[in-house]
């Protein structure tokens, strides 16, 4: 498999090294670890719409292109690494098959990783999964940065004091009808046309 680009897509060279991958700039093609690949490593194609896995399994090429929408969302997945007081943070494109996982950052730092999370879960309109110990994936609940959205409050009409005037109407006097104010009755209109 040679290195094919074409025109608007960019390569890098990996997910570890330095050439970071630009989660807004697709469609992107990138080198990713494979274990059961000849050599080790799949190319991987990463468009607005679907992924392509291009990869040597004994010697006969395949292709497998999946759609973005099979995709159950940006993992997050912090491993310790060999130092103390330092986590390895792994940033994984995740499918329901662990095989067509696509890792998009590895090997950084917390803030790093947090940041390049949400970058690709806002790029690829997918949902943010956090991958615990066991290596289930769940959508975090509460963080910090994050605005959960739901349904509106309605703002007014149910309130305990919904009858009530509000302060600047409890200014104003209320009108009172006495026998001198003109009441019309029976007459066509009220509007004077001269």
């Amino acid at each position: 498999m040679g290195r094919h680009i074409w025109a608007g897509a960019q390569f890098c060279a990996g997910t570890g090294s330095a050439d970071r991958l630009d989660p807004f700039a697709l469609p992107i093609r990138f080198a990713a670890p494979d274990a059961a690949a000849d050599g080790g490593e799949r190319r991987v194609t990463l468009e607005s719409d679907r992924v392509v896995l291009d990869r040597m399994v004994r010697s006969v090429a395949m292709r497998i292109a999946v759609p973005l929408s099979t995709f159950a969302g940006v993992a997050l997945r912090v491993a310790p690494d060999g130092e103390p007081d330092h986590d390895r943070v792994d940033v994984v494109l995740a499918h329901r098959d662990r095989a067509l996982d696509v890792p998009l950052l590895s090997g950084v730092d917390d803030a790093d990783g947090l940041d390049a999370w949400r970058q690709w879960s806002h790029a690829l309109q997918l949902p943010l999964l956090v991958e615990d110990a066991d290596g289930r994936r769940i959508k975090p609940v509460a963080s910090p940065g994050f605005i959960l959205l739901g349904r509106p409050r309605a703002r007014r009409g149910r309130g305990f004091l919904k009858g009530r005037r509000t302060r600047f109407q409890a200014k104003r006097r209320t009108g009172a009808l006495t026998p001198q104010t003109p009441v019309h009755r029976g007459e066509r209109e009220i509007i004077a046309r001269d």
